[in-house]
């Protein structure tokens, strides 16, 4: 997660496990995503989908586009997406009492970590050691870690560092690590004209989220994303989201996914 002047935190719903999983709104007063309850609590999901992140995990409806992507490549198994409470650094996730008894509740098939503090200066350093606590977690409880580095803002050379910073986290810490950015930046290179982040620059535009879910989907399932069906339900033109999956995994020939987590098993 950067830290730019302005820091852009929307509070997300969590989705409490018992024999229903209901939602509730964190703190902040800014109006909660619309997050789509999955069909079956995340308990008795076949796949269940942990994403722990802030407004740039719950913008667009991704989380939604990466369970809707496994679903469709993974036909009789449910799936259940949750996202962990509030908008966060995971430095500071680690310290919700919310977000750990959510991370401890249940052996979940994947838990997707985003928003490690940098700088968008590349002049200081953040601790990644808390995220590294995430992925251990997670990893002790069965589940397959993966770290989510966030795309380049508009004009700005940075998704090397991002990447980068993140897989030393993996390093430490085994874990996956997503290609995200790299798909943005080839994406805009064949077209400039594609719309992938929102007004601000720094979030995402659906399409840009859309993106991100693919190269996520691939990640978790190792599965390439030209196997992804249109999804008519997101707001995304069919040749849009043609032309998406085959940057997405023209990305992913380049830049494996799983390099940092070949052993673990796929979801």
């Amino acid at each position: 997660m950067r830290t730019s002047p302005v820091l852009h935190a929307r509070n997300t719903c969590l989705l409490l496990l018992c024999a229903l999983l209901c939602a509730c709104g964190g703190g902040g007063g800014q109006e909660s995503p619309q997050v789509q309850a999955p069909t079956v609590p995340a308990s008795a999901a076949d796949i269940s989908l942990l994403f722990m992140g802030n407004s740039h995990t719950s913008s667009n409806d991704l989380t939604g586009m990466v369970a809707a992507m496994v679903r469709a490549v993974r036909p009789g198994k449910s799936v259940a997406n949750v996202v962990a409470p509030g908008g966060m650094f995971l430095e500071e996730r680690v310290h919700d009492a919310q977000s750990m008894t959510l991370l401890r509740s249940q052996r979940w098939s994947a838990v997707v970590l985003q928003a490690q503090k940098y700088s968008t200066s590349g002049l200081y350093t953040y601790s990644t050691a808390e995220a590294e606590e995430l992925v251990r977690i997670a990893r002790a409880a069965g589940s397959l870690p993966v770290m989510f580095p966030e795309w380049p803002q508009r004009g700005i050379e940075e998704t090397q560092r991002i990447y980068d910073l993140h897989v030393s986290i993996a390093q430490r810490a085994t874990a996956c690590v997503a290609p995200i950015g790299q798909a943005w930046d080839l994406a805009l290179a064949r077209n400039p004209s594609l719309v992938l982040h929102a007004a601000d620059g720094n979030h995402s535009a659906p399409a840009g989220a859309f993106l991100a879910a693919l190269v996520l989907f691939a990640t978790l399932t190792d599965e390439s994303p030209l196997r992804v069906p249109d999804l008519p339900q997101f707001d995304i033109a069919a040749a849009l989201q043609r032309e998406l999956r085959e940057i997405a995994a023209e990305t992913l020939v380049l830049v494996p996914a799983r390099q940092w987590c070949a052993v673990d098993p796929v979801i």
